[in-house]
């Protein structure tokens, strides 16, 4: 898989991780084995981002479970947020996310949706400096947020910056991710599919033989790479509990990404459906 440049540190990261809203919030154990075989899906592409929040319900505690009982646990890049307000409370919901997530140190810890960002953000400094956490982010996941996340990691020391992008959503692309690429900050886009309405928008269809010329091997690919050939996108985390699905999203971190020419091809392609 291709790795890109955590700027604040020279660290390679994959460009594919995981995203966990919904998809690993369940309550049957019996989902485990789906979940575990999206773990080493991931891992046998090269991938290792994990992202999730309190805000995901059993999500922390299900990769904590699930991580903890494959041998690979520590070969992956866990990554939570704190989601609260004030200090004291935000302090106890991270202590609790690493607890239910079964770390000891977490590689990233970021403020949900700029909730309090003000309060917990000398919190994770303080953290980071003492080893908690090894990289501090903020995230959000609304177009109409990325001026602030803008203003944030301009004027802030912020390692990642989540947010927001696709192939039909391209806010980011006017100012976010050029401030990003400009003042050292990793990038983690967040809802890739737009909540899979991409795939509905595509359901039934075939894919353009242009588009298979150039490696995409299937509709997943086809989002995922759009995204991955802009240059200041640091890892995609599209979320899924279905391992096939897993393998369809970790393939597109392999290869050739589209050109400017091609990227421009596939936006009007879907834009014309």
């Amino acid at each position: 898989m291709l790795k890109r440049t955590i700027p604040s540190s020279g660290e390679q990261l994959p460009v594919i991780g995981l995203g966990t809203w919904q998809t690993f919030d369940v309550a049957d154990s019996s989902q485990y084995p789906d979940l575990s075989n999206v773990l080493y899906e991931m891992h046998a592409a090269g991938g290792a981002l994990i992202d999730s929040s309190p805000m995901y319900g059993r999500s922390e505690a299900v990769i904590g479970d699930i991580s903890g009982s494959i041998n690979i646990k520590d070969e992956f890049f866990y990554a939570t947020k704190v989601w609260t307000s004030g200090r004291e409370r935000g302090i106890r919901q991270m202590k609790d996310s690493m607890q239910k997530m079964k770390r000891k140190t977490i590689d990233l810890m970021q403020i949900h949706n700029l909730l309090d960002w003000q309060t917990h953000l000398p919190v994770l400094r303080e953290w980071k400096e003492s080893g908690i956490i090894k990289y501090i982010g903020i995230t959000h996941y609304k177009d109409d947020m990325h001026t602030e996340l803008e203003s944030i990691i301009t004027k802030e020391k912020i390692d990642f910056v989540q947010f927001n992008y696709s192939i039909d959503s391209r806010h980011a692309e006017e100012r976010l991710l050029k401030s990003a690429a400009e003042f050292g900050v990793a990038t983690i886009i967040n809802r890739p599919f737009g909540v899979s309405k991409l795939f509905n928008k595509v359901k039934g269809k075939e894919l353009p033989t242009w588009a298979i010329e150039v490696g995409i091997l299937n509709w997943s690919n086809f989002f995922l790479k759009f995204i991955l050939a802009h240059p200041a996108v640091t890892c995609v985390i599209p979320a899924t509990s279905n391992p096939l699905h897993a393998k369809d999203n970790f393939t597109a971190g392999n290869g050739d990404l589209p050109n400017e020419g091609m990227r421009n091809k596939m936006v009007k392609f879907i834009e014309g459906l």
